[in-house]
């Protein structure tokens, strides 16, 4: 059998869009003689449509499209994911489905049984957990239809049904997985282990097709894959990128495939989910402010894998306190880079406002709140260009800033999208020689200084942090682990030292929730992922 495999990169709301997309692939496919056409985890509306469930015409647009869709379907059939509407529960109650669309019709829907409530999914919210049978036929073959979380329960107790359990004490020729699974480092492996169990326990081939594309925060890395009924990776789909492609299960030849390197896949995501989001919400230009920094660095240099060098537009800001080096940084940077590069002095903005000031702050020292007019007197004017140009303001912040509030509100925090929000800082550093690999792009000097917000004479991170790598290792722990402060002392970090950065952290919740939207590369990210209270007093 000859599966066709639509990985295909849909915009959330789009629905006409995508429904031409999966027209374009039907066609493409059914002319390389495929025998089945499958499409990502509702497709056609979009992952994760969130509460444009909710409108009153959407779901009735969206069926109206999928009946469009089986409209032009001939003997070959097609499965496509789509959200359906339940006729005998509330008001906006729905399925997430799967339509089987065949000869200008739709004969069978499938409905996804397990849904996901943890980390950025909220599916309990819109949908209603699926009741139907698996199993349609085609070809004279048994074919079991699951939807993404509902081959992620094996052996687990996480939930109280089994699909992979129920549909192994049948006769399974073939188990498909419609998927829209958001990626993440090291997501790829735990995939691959996942869809070898199901094959073996259903003693069947496996087809995984996922979704493509930036949504949002969200990352979806395709790498759409078949194993064999031994567990065997048998044919796999690109990463990061579309694909229209076959994967043909009478084909015995093994195939050999090995994951890319975790810093390229980050790469690649990154520059994915930036272009996406840009692209998707009607950007064709991005600006960023270059201080000399590596966040800053690296970032430009994602834009310009995202953009085009010729859409990218740098603007150093220098104060009367930024070093020298640093603003020789930026502009070698934006030369290595051949972007449009500029330089707006904030001196004057500095000093009109200090001025402003100046009565009523006449008898107060100075302290971080001067420090701050330097960075919210850039982001003013970063924000300027945003508007004038229609460039969307990318900022820069890193994990690890942002996780203990070294950024500044409505200064160094302006902005769309905030690109590395959720990449650690020692991660920042080796994405950093990464992308010097062939050639040098950030400089040098950029990467082995110590890193400073020159927001004050002679500062560096150090004066008030404890070293990048003892930090991350940290807030690993607190953040994405959960782990308590006792533990985190346990594993040989000073009292002192977890508990002031554990005090960062939750002090500074009120500053993230404020913050640009950010791309996920983490199995939790500051952002939909993590709900935390801003007004809390649990300390431990």
């Amino acid at each position: 059998m000859r599966i066709g495999i639509a990985q295909l990169n849909s915009t959330v709301g789009d629905i006409e869009g995508n429904l031409a997309l999966a027209i374009d692939a039907y066609e493409q496919l059914v002319g390389r003689g495929v025998d089945l056409i499958v499409y990502p985890e509702l497709f056609l509306c979009g992952y994760p449509p969130r509460d444009l469930l909710m409108k009153e015409n959407f779901l009735l647009d969206l069926s109206e499209s999928l009946n469009s869709f089986a409209s032009v379907t001939g003997p070959t059939p097609a499965l496509i994911g789509y959200a359906e509407k339940s006729t005998d529960s509330p008001k906006f109650s729905c399925y997430n489905a799967a339509a089987w669309c065949v000869k200008g019709k739709i004969s069978q829907t499938f409905h996804k049984r397990l849904l996901p409530t943890y980390d950025v999914f909220d599916e309990t919210r819109y949908f209603i957990p699926g009741q139907k049978e698996f199993f349609t036929q085609l070809k004279g073959k048994n074919i079991a239809v699951t939807i993404c979380e509902d081959i992620w329960n094996f052996n687990n107790d996480f939930y109280d049904q089994d699909p992979i359990e129920e549909i192994s004490k049948s006769h399974t020729d073939l188990l498909i997985n419609l998927s829209a699974s958001p990626w993440c480092i090291g997501k790829e492996n735990v995939r691959n282990e996942i869809l070898k169990k199901a094959a073996k326990k259903c003693d069947c081939p496996v087809v995984y097709v996922n979704a493509i594309g930036g949504n949002d925060e969200l990352i979806f890395d395709g790498l759409s894959m078949t194993f064999n009924k031994n567990g065997d990776l048998h044919a796999v789909s690109n990463s990061f990128s579309e694909s229209i492609d076959i994967h043909d299960l009478e084909d015995i030849s093994h195939q050999f495939f090995s994951f890319e390197s975790k810093i390229e896949s980050l790469r690649k995501a990154l520059v994915l989910g930036l272009r996406d989001y840009a692209h998707k919400s009607g950007f064709q230009k991005a600006l960023l402010g270059l201080s000399g920094g590596i966040d800053s660095a690296v970032t430009a240099s994602l834009a310009v894998e995202a953009f085009g060098a010729d859409n990218v537009l740098g603007i150093s800001l220098p104060s009367a306190i930024s070093s020298q080096h640093s603003q020789d940084d930026a502009k070698e940077l934006a030369k290595n880079l051949d972007i449009e590069f500029h330089t707006i002095e904030i001196n004057n903005v500095v000093n009109s406002t200090s001025s402003a000031l100046q009565p009523l702050f006449q008898n107060l020292s100075f302290d971080v709140t001067e420090e701050n007019i330097q960075a919210r007197s850039r982001g003013l004017i970063l924000m300027a260009i945003s508007n004038k140009f229609g460039a969307l303001l990318l900022t820069t912040g890193n994990k690890s800033e942002l996780a203990v509030g070294y950024c500044t509100l409505y200064g160094d925090m302006c902005g769309g999208l905030a690109v590395i929000s959720d990449v650690p800082k020692m991660q920042v550093f080796a994405l950093a020689r990464h992308l010097n690999a062939d050639k040098i792009r950030i400089p040098i000097n950029t990467i082995e200084k110590p890193p400073s917000a020159e927001l004050r004479p002679d500062q560096k991170d150090s004066d008030s942090l404890p070293d990048y790598e003892t930090l991350d290792s940290i807030l690993l722990s607190y953040v994405e682990k959960g782990k308590s402060i006792h533990s985190i002392i346990n594993e040989g970090f000073s009292e002192e030292t977890v508990r002031k950065i554990v005090r960062l952290v939750d002090l500074n919740e009120y500053k993230r929730n404020q913050a640009a939207p950010g791309l996920k590369i983490s199995p939790l990210a500051f952002g939909v992922g993590r709900r935390m209270p801003i007004v809390q007093k649990y300390k431990n």
